[in-house]
């Protein structure tokens, strides 16, 4: 029997001034993902918004293929969210993606749940790149 591996979860939360319609918009839009997440060079995805159980591939500053799933994806305010994985070299992660409109902006939280070591490494990563994403 193989052990289990060490799993970790996380939850990430960042506010800033960007409009949740903006937000939103930058987060379905995979073509913008690399306008505001700096971890990502390119994004292979045969849709112009994120569709639940479609497929791409993202590519980081090495180019290294990293294919993602999307889960599920739901428009609905107050609180839009959409949900994928991804996986490379046997690691996946599962991420939650959700934003709120605020009196002043946004409010956007990541929750990653995978390997422990690759969520650990990916979360100051992931800060960086929802500071972008809302400001």
């Amino acid at each position: 029997m193989r052990p289990s591996r060490p799993r970790l979860r996380r939850t990430l939360e960042v506010e800033g001034p960007r409009a949740a319609d903006d937000v939103w918009d930058r987060y379905v839009r995979p073509r913008r993902w690399p306008e505001w997440s700096p971890q990502i060079r390119s994004v292979e995805y045969p849709h112009e918004r994120l569709a639940a159980a479609t497929s791409g591939v993202v590519r980081g500053p090495l180019r290294f293929p990293v294919p993602f799933r999307v889960v599920d994806v739901d428009d609905a305010a107050p609180v839009r969210t959409w949900s994928w994985t991804v996986s490379a070299a046997g690691v996946e992660l599962t991420l939650v993606h959700t934003v709120e409109a605020t009196a002043s902006g946004t409010r956007t939280r990541l929750t990653i749940d995978g390997f422990a070591p690759a969520t650990a490494v990916y979360l100051p990563a992931a800060w960086w790149a929802l500071r972008r994403l809302v400001n």
